[in-house]
Parts: C-alpha cells; sequence; structure tokens
C-alpha cells in the first residue's frame, strides 16, 4: 500500500511541474488547455493518495476496477461544498471540461487568478497531506505563472467570435469576477491589479502628471448605454452560491430544510416577476435559445427579504 501511495505521490509531482513547464512557455499556444489537463491530473493523483492514508477506498462501488475521477475525489477530501480549494478546482475542472469546445487564448486573462492560487494551494496541500517541500523539485519562482493580462472588453469580444462562443465567454468572464469579488480569498484566486490614486502630496506619487486649462482637446461626460453583461452579470447558480455565502457570513439559517436552492430561488423570482423586471434581470435570446441573467440589486434584495424573516421566507413564498 505505501508503494501505491508513493508512485501516485511522484506522479503527482511529474503533473504538476509538467503543468506549470506548459504554462510558462511562451511558444506554445494550447498551454491553458495543457496547463489545465496536467494540474487537474496532479490534484487527482495527490488526493487519491491521501485517501489511502485514511484508509479510503478510491475505486468505485460498481467493481469496474476504475479508480475514482477528480470530482468524487474532491468532495471526499474537502466535505464543505464552500471551502475555497474545492471552489477554485471545481472552475478549473470546468474549464478543463468545456475545453476541447470553446477555449480561446482570451480566457487566460480571467482564469489566469484562479490558476495561481491553484498552484500554490497544490503546494500547501500536499506539504500538508504528504509531507512533501515542492521547492526540492522546482524553484520557487518557477510557481509565479506568467500570462497576459490584457482582457478584451465585451464589445471585442462580440466582434472578434462567433455570437455562441461570445456569449459563453462573457457569462464565464462575468462568473469568475463575481465569485473572486464575494469569496475575497487567496485560495480561489489572486488577482493582479493596479490601483492609480491621485494626490497632490509629491513626496508620496509614484509618477507625475498634470492637467493644461490651455489645452484644445476638450473633454466632457457623456451618458453611455449600459451593457448587460455589465449591469446584469449573475447566472442563476451564481445568485444561489452569493445568497448562500452572504447568510453564512451575517450567521443567518435559512428555516428550510434544504437551505437557500434553486427551487427557493424559482420561487422567490415566480412570486416577484422577476424575469419581467428589468432591474433585476436580463432577457438573453440567441437563435431559439433564450436564457437569463440577473443584477447585483437582486442578490440584495433576495438577502434584505430574508433578513426580514429567515425562519418564515420560504413558507411566504409558497402560500403567497
Amino acid at each position: 500500500m505505501n508503494e501505491i501511495k508513493q508512485k501516485l505521490v511522484d506522479k503527482s509531482i511529474e503533473a504538476f511541474i509538467m503543468g506549470l513547464e506548459i504554462y510558462n512557455k511562451p511558444t506554445i499556444k494550447y498551454r491553458i488547455e495543457g496547463f489545465s489537463f496536467f494540474i487537474c491530473n496532479a490534484w487527482e493523483l495527490m488526493l487519491k493518495a491521501e485517501l489511502l492514508n485514511r484508509n479510503e477506498n478510491i475505486y468505485y462501488s460498481d467493481k469496474s476496477g476504475r479508480t475514482l475521477s477528480l470530482e468524487p475525489t474532491i468532495k471526499k477530501i474537502y466535505s464543505d461544498k464552500n471551502t475555497r480549494v474545492r471552489l477554485n478546482l471545481e472552475k478549473i475542472i470546468e474549464l478543463r471540461n468545456m475545453s476541447t469546445h470553446f477555449i480561446t487564448e482570451d480566457y487566460e486573462a480571467k482564469y489566469a487568478p484562479l490558476f495561481q492560487a491553484c498552484v500554490l494551494n497544490f503546494v500547501n496541500e500536499i506539504c500538508r497531506f504528504h509531507n512533501v517541500d515542492i521547492t526540492k523539485f522546482i524553484s520557487q519562482n518557477f510557481l509565479t505563472i506568467t500570462a497576459n493580462y490584457e482582457p478584451l472588453s465585451n464589445e471585442q469580444i462580440r466582434l472578434k467570435y462567433p455570437a455562441e462562443i461570445a456569449e459563453r465567454f462573457i457569462q464565464q468572464s462575468n462568473q469568475i469576477d463575481i465569485l473572486t469579488q464575494e469569496y475575497n480569498s487567496d485560495k480561489f484566486a489572486i488577482p493582479i491589479k493596479q490601483n492609480l490614486y491621485i494626490t497632490k502630496k509629491k513626496d508620496e506619487a509614484d509618477f507625475f502628471v498634470s492637467m493644461c486649462n490651455e489645452s484644445q482637446n476638450k473633454v466632457a461626460i457623456v451618458k453611455e448605454l449600459k451593457d448587460p453583461a455589465n449591469t446584469h452579470k449573475y447566472t442563476f447558480n451564481n445568485i444561489i452560491a452569493v445568497v448562500n455565502n452572504r447568510l453564512s457570513k451575517a450567521n443567518i439559517k435559512l428555516g428550510y430544510k434544504s437551505g437557500f436552492n434553486s427551487y427557493v430561488l424559482s420561487l422567490f423570482i415566480e412570486f416577484y416577476d422577476i424575469k419581467n423586471d428589468n432591474k433585476y434581470s436580463y432577457k438573453h435570446s440567441l437563435g431559439n435559445y433564450i436564457s437569463y441573467t440577473y443584477s447585483e440589486k437582486l442578490v440584495d434584495f433576495i438577502v434584505d427579504e430574508i433578513k426580514k424573516n429567515p425562519s418564515g421566507f420560504v413558507n411566504s413564498l409558497k402560500q403567497k
């Protein structure tokens, strides 16, 4: 048994290093897909070795001889579905699963923060579970991934790609933005951003700018049309995840056995006729396919209503 565990850990380390080498090699264009394949494989092997440490079965119960895939392995190790390490892995698994159809190089700017968090999570967890110092196999500086951090705007995406791919890309991008902000954890994503502030204190400035009243290039504030991809970012499942996260932070327990789930959200949407209120929802039509996305205001609305009566919230929706 110890020999099997060691082989799993050794293969895991090799898959991890291969993923990093592919991602950090500038001449490879298939690096997003390649990294997602290898990093998922590294986690699967490492976590299976931990299951063996716990004397748990790593095979499916149907006696087919197949070992567990990554998804059920994650659920066994990280039983709390809100664990940030698990949430990060599940997002990367989504990317791996759709990589043969929808992946473009422009996904890199959005997924790079998740990739970086995933790399550091792996380093920490393989040390915690198997007492392995990964820097003995690869230099510390190679644990920082290199990526293009210039995401396209929604307008540029729609011009560059067919409608189906463009809308899928925008929706996926919005989901990552929402969850990164909501979870606010470096175990889920490590954003790379630069904030600029204007100050009159010269000694506190990193660089200097000037304003000229005599300039011939006049500017003015204009009103512009709002893109629903920016104002209504939330998918149905995003609403569920974010509401549950906010209720957990506020230590509010919903008086419904299954908690705030798709059934409760559907009741709320139907009761308040949310789909016909542009303030809360936006209807997307792509050919014969219709879908809805939702605004931040809807999340606030739901949470505020639950706070008023957590124990009777669901029953009141049913009765009315």
